[in-house]
């Protein structure tokens, strides 16, 4: 059965904006390989972390929902840890309420790009 779940990861601030697209593609095909949809993508940018991390002050965020089985998550999280340029990352099953509430956020998000 598949689930509702979302990440969130933070890369290091010193890649490139190519570079921090392509580790987010890299997670994103990671998950369509092992038979996710993906619903949302979206990447925040450059921002400053609440506590340095590792000695920085700043990393991109990214954000991907997705549906998936519950094993492809180990999966996910031991590509997060392998990869260096992940700094932090969280990822989640969303119940049906969170699952309503990010839906609403993203035709709201989807409305606001028109």
């Amino acid at each position: 059965m598949l689930n509702h779940y979302e990440t969130a990861f933070i890369l290091t601030p010193v890649l490139s904006e190519p570079q921090m697209k392509e580790a987010v593609d890299k997670f994103e095909k990671l998950l369509t390989d092992n038979g996710a949809t993906i619903l949302n993508r979206e990447e925040w940018g450059l921002k400053k972390l609440a506590y340095p991390i590792k000695g920085k002050t700043t990393g991109f965020y990214a954000l991907l929902q997705f549906d998936v089985e519950p094993e492809v998550i180990a999966t996910l999280e031991t590509a997060y840890r392998r990869d260096e340029r992940v700094i932090r990352f969280l990822t989640f099953r969303l119940d049906k309420y969170a699952f309503e509430y990010a839906e609403k956020r993203r035709n709201a998000h989807n409305k606001k790009e028109d």
